[in-house]
């Protein structure tokens, strides 16, 4: 016992020294501008398509172990990049954005199963011109008086580049310069009226300004653009006192009959302040002319008579009639002079008859805008004139059409007189309900027996102004969409309408809303589709809803509420877990394989089975719904299963199958190894012999499990303890013997990597399946073990290693880009899926011609590889099976 604990000492130093001999992983700093290292000083455009390889991680083990390499973030941030553990490639994932993010932080190690080294990097993102400009506080409306000087500012409008450099540096100027009253500070956005120019309310009380701002231009993927961007500026002309007062219905003519009483009215004078945005109080009086024959009344401006016709001197009287505005203050303002022409006549023998412009007409064509403010003059040059003398040329004036609108001044004329239509009500006024209104114009003799009259048809075409807010035709919309619709489809069309025409009935569409993410809407039609990147996942989220805007130039706007609902397509195939590969079956009782498929709705992620080979095949019964595998009722005990077990050993190989209820249908089969045992024993029977073996070891007694159950150190260190040298060198010589081993399979699992065709154990392969054998080739196929049988379906190969130290298995292939979702006859979705067994999956149900990419699906070098492989296996199989019997 004294001379085994040196022994003992140093096996245990041994043990240690060559633990504490593993030094740590690092990785190769290459300095600026390399592509592979550790990331040092690295920096990546914000244009770079997601899915682009960015960047290789590389690093080397002393003692040249497999390393595997992993990339983190901070838990508040987003997940930018994807490295594959073994190889190092950092795949670029989510969309780069350096206006939101101009710095990455991110952690990557090294590792080698024993030591982990972590290093902290920072990743620069560097601009591109991926901005256009956008103007701020829109929309754009202001009032300028219009007596405001030539050049001065008016307004100054604002946009903002999110870009850095030139292409953050924003000009400004008009799109028709040539045609405006208005000039456009480039640099600054300051609005102004040109020099030479002046604004007058009376023409044109509103001025729309288009205003275009662009930036200086960059790269952006590989090319020189330029952004721009457009709005309006509306200009509103304030009125202000600088016109005289107005008259109305000039030139003024009365007549003064012989029997006219004094004190009767001879005719009326109607003057209005020319401005009419704020107009002034109007006073009227008599200047000269009169002899004290007339007065007039100094509100209504009404002439009447103070003396009897037959003590006037003369047939004509030419008076001079003065109105004063009076200002706000109540002091005296602007004038305005207009004569009065009176006669005296006393014969009836002409009716009223209206004058144009040309001469007698009896239609007048006039315009208005809508809703103009009420006392608005119709302009327009109507003159109605009676050509007799005294009463017999006094007739009254009335607008026959619909009432309450207009009113027509004045409503009694002597002779002659100019015909002014007054709008009384602005709400009827309406473009939008009425574009034309007609009246007629009726003039009738007051005090003849006659009665003579006229009429005249008065048709007003109605201008439109901006008087409305665009509606939806509906408060909300609902789409579906397929989940496997490609980025830029179309969702659903909204709709509002304007009624108001020209630019005030233009409407621009926009969205928002914390579902609006994946979607654009286009901004004249109203077109709602999805964002070209966009990768639409009905078992991620099902529903989307979000709010679209119409909005007119002014700024006018309303809402409504898009609902879209994308329909679950069968794009998943079942998988089975990983429990499948080997069962125990006991007598009597089922045994149970599962399958999932991930597909979000029924029946596409409903799941039926079957067994698809079996030698013999009339053994078992499977159930389609829930899996469980039976034995057929006619077999109760194990010798009925021992003249038809290949080999004798109570074992089987099945091919099970796992079929989605989808349109296109979906199936994936694995192969299942099947131990079967009696409940009663507890253990499985080995064939012939076995009764005697267990005889044997019975007989072998307490001596026997002594021996098997000494270790073979235990038995090593006991016959060596007279000489703990011996020991010491025969383990030195097996430690050599290892390192030499490892170093030889290292070398040569290096160079099979390097010609291997790469064929992965989950991939794939879409075929046909092949006709049935004959039944001659099925009995020689039960004549292979087991492990024959598994390895015509399991195929396992390196995956290829591009840094020369990562000698480590095969992983699942790095997330790809976000795209749109396959077609439901393409292989699933690529991504870290979980762990499953090797199987060779096929849709059941052939696809859709127009779906089905199947040159494509079978032309891979890869999968070529995998079902020629499985041939040649197949192949040589046979072979055997016909010389072993």
């Amino acid at each position: 016992m004294r001379r085994g604990a040196p022994a003992a000492l140093a096996l245990g130093l041994l043990r240690l020294c060559l633990a504490q001999a593993n030094f740590a992983p690092h990785f190769f700093d290459n300095g600026v501008g390399s592509t592979n290292g550790n990331m040092a000083l690295f920096s990546l455009p914000e244009d770079t398509p997601v899915g682009s390889h960015v960047y290789t991680l590389n690093g080397t083990d002393p003692e040249g172990d497999p390393v595997s390499y992993h990339i983190s973030f901070d838990p508040s941030s987003r997940n930018i990049f994807f490295v594959d553990p073994n190889s190092g490639n950092i795949t670029l994932v989510e969309e780069l954005d350096r206006e939101r993010e101009d710095e990455i932080e991110a952690i990557i190690s090294i590792s080698d199963g024993l030591n982990l080294v972590a290093e902290k990097v920072v990743i620069l993102v560097t601009d591109v011109n991926d901005e256009a400009p956008k103007f701020i506080q829109e929309p754009y409306v202001v009032r300028v008086p219009e007596d405001t000087p030539a050049g001065s500012s008016i307004f100054k409008v604002h946009a903002v580049d999110k870009d850095t450099g030139s292409g953050g540096s924003v000009t400004y100027f008009l799109q028709n310069m040539q045609s405006t009253k208005f000039s456009m500070d480039r640099h600054s956005g300051v609005l102004r009226l040109r020099p030479g120019t002046t604004l007058d309310y009376e023409k044109a009380r509103a001025h729309f300004i288009t205003v275009v701002a662009k930036d200086g231009g960059g790269w952006l993927r590989g090319a020189d653009v330029v952004f721009s961007a457009t709005t309006t500026v509306t200009v509103n002309v304030e009125d202000v006192q600088d016109m005289a007062p107005v008259f109305v219905g000039t030139p003024y003519y009365g007549y003064v009959y012989e029997d006219t009483v004094p004190g009767s009215e001879v005719l009326t004078v109607v003057a209005m302040d020319g401005d009419r945005g704020k107009p002034n109080h109007i006073l009227y009086s008599l200047v000269n002319g009169s002899d004290g024959a007339f007065e007039i009344n100094e509100t209504s401006g009404v002439i009447s008579i103070t003396r009897s016709p037959a003590q006037l001197q003369r047939e004509m009287y030419e008076l001079h009639v003065q109105v004063t505005e009076v200002s706000s203050a109540g002091s005296p303002a602007a004038q305005a002079m207009v004569p009065v022409t009176i006669r005296i006549v006393d014969l009836n023998n002409h009716p009223p008859t209206f004058y144009g412009e040309s001469g007698p007409q009896n239609r007048f064509e006039l315009s208005m805008y809508e809703h103009p403010p009420q006392g608005e003059i119709l302009r327009g040059r109507i003159t109605v004139n009676d050509s007799d003398q005294g009463a017999n040329a006094k007739f009254n004036l009335r607008l026959v059409g619909p009432g309450g609108i207009f009113r027509v001044v004045p409503q009694t004329v002597l002779n002659e007189a100019q015909v002014t239509i007054i709008v009384e009500n602005s709400a009827a006024i309406d473009f939008e309900k009425f574009k034309v209104l007609t009246f007629k114009l009726l003039a009738i003799e007051v005090n003849t027996p006659e009665k003579f009259s006229s009429t005249a048809d008065v048709v007003i075409q109605l201008l439109d102004t901006n008087d409305n807010v665009p509606k939806f035709t509906s408060h909300y919309y609902i789409a579906r969409i397929p989940e496997n619709a490609p980025g830029g489809s179309n969702v659903v069309a909204v709709t509002a309408v304007d009624p108001d025409t020209g630019p005030w009935g233009e409407v621009k569409y926009s969205i928002y809303g914390s579902g609006a993410d994946l979607f654009l809407i286009h901004p004249a039609t109203g077109t709602i589709y999805t964002q070209p990147w966009a990768s639409l996942d009905a078992e991620g989220t099902a529903r989307y809803n979000f709010y679209v805007k119409a909005e007119d130039v002014e700024g006018r706007y309303s809402l409504a509420e898009v609902f879209v609902t994308l329909l679950d397509v069968n794009d998943h195939y079942p998988q089975f877990g990983k429990s499948i590969q080997e069962k125990t079956m006991v007598l009597g009782t089922p045994v149970k394989i599962e399958a999932t498929d991930q597909d979000a709705e029924a029946p596409n992620n409903l799941v039926d089975y079957a067994i698809t080979r079996a030698e013999p095949a009339n053994v078992f019964d499977i159930n389609a719904r829930t899996g469980e595998i039976r034995l057929k009722n006619s077999i109760r005990s194990l010798e009925a299963l021992h003249n038809i077990t290949p080999n004798g050993d109570y074992t089987w190989s099945l091919e099970v199958q796992a079929k989605d209820r989808g349109s296109p249908s979906f199936s994936t089969t694995a192969l299942l190894k099947i131990d079967i045992t009696d409940a009663e024993v507890g253990v499985k029977p080995s064939g012939r012999g076995s009764e005697g073996q267990r005889e044997q070891l019975n007989a072998g007694g307490g001596s026997l499990f002594q021996m098997l159950s000494r270790s073979p150190m235990d038995a090593f260190l006991m016959q060596t303890k007279d000489n703990p040298m011996k020991a010491v060198g025969v383990l030195a010589g097996i430690v050599a013997i290892i390192v030499a081993i490892t170093v030889l399979i290292s070398t040569a699992t290096f160079w099979r990597n390097k010609k291997s065709n790469k064929v992965l154990p989950v991939r794939r392969v879409l075929r046909k399946r092949p006709n049935p054998a004959p039944r001659t080739v099925r009995i020689e196929w039960l004549k292979f073990n087991r492990t024959k049988a598994a390895a015509k379906f399991v195929l396992k190969e390196d995956p290829p290693n591009e840094n020369c130290n990562n000698n480590s298995l095969g992983s699942p292939p790095p997330p790809r880009a976000p795209a749109p979702p396959p077609p439901p006859g393409m292989a699933p979705s690529s991504g870290l899926a979980p762990w499953t067994v090797p199987t060779v999956s096929g849709s059941l149900t052939p696809p859709q011609p127009q779906r089905s990419p199947k040159p494509k699906a079978l032309g891979s070098p890869i999968q070529s590889a995998l079902v020629s492989e499985l041939r040649q296996k197949f192949e040589k199989n046979n072979v055997a099976s016909k010389a072993y019997f």
